[in-house]
């Protein structure tokens, strides 16, 4: 990813820190997959340093890099949690709004995983098979149709009549938009779904015409059979204990810690684990970032500090607690402990 912050009016950014440092206390918002880890690591900080426990608050991705975007200040938050990496019009308005040096710290890795009820079916998926469970509209005797699928077996006759019933994580997650571009796109892709929309859509560029397909195909299904979850995971699974039918989208570390209640499925003949994550076999992963706004290090107390505590080895390592929840450790951990260090900006090494 290549971007070009602009730098704002270094009077405006000194204005804005100077009142941050009424606050004593670390803000961050963002991600519902980063949140029981950030909750982990600010517990443990407030433990063993002599700064407040930071404040870490969820409502997925966009919404906390949104806020994190809004300026510097005390009345802004200090850290984004994020299930992606943060996009190049997200840092145009963060610079926008006078964010103009951005950190970004890569935590690990984390799986999506497709979770059910632990005393109902089991299921074995590929990518195909929630593109023909979910998408509006399908591939059928070589034209697109409205998605007539009630049933699993109308997806796929190996598998049971068990009606269709999804629960995935609304816009405003991170998580969604790994599921839409790892499964959702990729299963439109593999049925030829992609390549006939394509050859319908009208456009300038071929960019253009490959950026309209691939939102054709993402386009969920609006008859209730596919579900957002506006809420953290806890609701997706309180929707499966509700509707014993449904599967969630789940990250595979509330999976992990919930192994009482759900069974998770296969994917393209993978189980999702901590091992077939790191080595790149199981095929819905992601890393997960949290952004550090670097106008407010030295301002706010303990900032600098909860950053380098996050990603120590003893922390975010393999043999740490965040591991042993369920976090896929960093290979190039050690990288990022230096990028924190060195405090190194998005874009000053691109």
């Amino acid at each position: 990813m290549s971007v070009k912050l602009s730098v704002s009016a270094l009077a405006i950014a000194a204005v804005a820190a100077t009142s941050a440092a009424a606050r004593d206390q670390v803000q961050i918002a963002g991600s519902s997959t980063v949140l029981p880890y950030a909750s982990i690591v600010a517990e443990a900080f407030g433990e063993n340093f002599d700064f407040p426990t930071p404040v870490v608050e969820s409502g997925g991705s966009s919404a906390g890099l949104k806020r994190f975007c809004e300026g510097v200040g005390e009345n802004t938050i200090d850290i984004a949690n994020a299930s992606r990496r943060i996009k190049d019009n997200e840092l145009k308005t963060c610079s926008e709004n006078g964010v103009s040096e951005v950190i970004e710290v890569r935590i690990g890795y984390d799986g999506i995983v497709f979770a059910s009820d632990i005393q109902g079916n089991g299921f074995e998926f590929t990518p195909s098979d929630w593109f023909l469970a979910l998408s509006d509209q399908i591939m059928m005797n070589g034209q697109l149709v409205d998605n007539p699928n009630k049933t699993w077996a109308d997806v796929n006759p190996g598998f049971p009549a068990q009606p269709l019933q999804a629960f995935v994580p609304g816009t405003k997650h991170g998580t969604r938009e790994v599921f839409e571009d790892k499964v959702i796109l990729a299963g439109c892709e593999s049925t030829g779904a992609f390549e006939h929309i394509l050859s319908g859509v009208e456009g300038d560029s071929d960019k253009a015409k490959k950026k309209a397909a691939e939102k054709a195909c993402i386009a969920l299904r609006t008859d209730g059979v596919s579900v957002d979850i506006d809420g953290d995971y806890t609701e997706t699974l309180a929707r499966i204990e509700s509707n014993k039918d449904g599967i969630g989208v789940f990250g595979l570390a509330f999976y992990e810690n919930n192994t009482d209640k759900l069974q998770v499925a296969t994917m393209s003949g993978v189980v999702p684990s901590t091992d077939s994550i790191a080595d790149g076999e199981y095929p819905v992963s992601r890393p997960l970032f949290f952004y550090v706004k670097k106008a407010h290090i030295g301002v706010i107390p303990g900032l600098k500090e909860y950053t380098e505590f996050f990603t120590a080895d003893e922390i975010a390592g393999p043999d740490g607690p965040l591991a042993e929840y369920g976090l896929v450790s960093d290979p190039d951990l050690t990288e990022t402990q230096n990028s924190v260090s060195d405090g190194t900006i998005l874009g000053s090494n691109m």
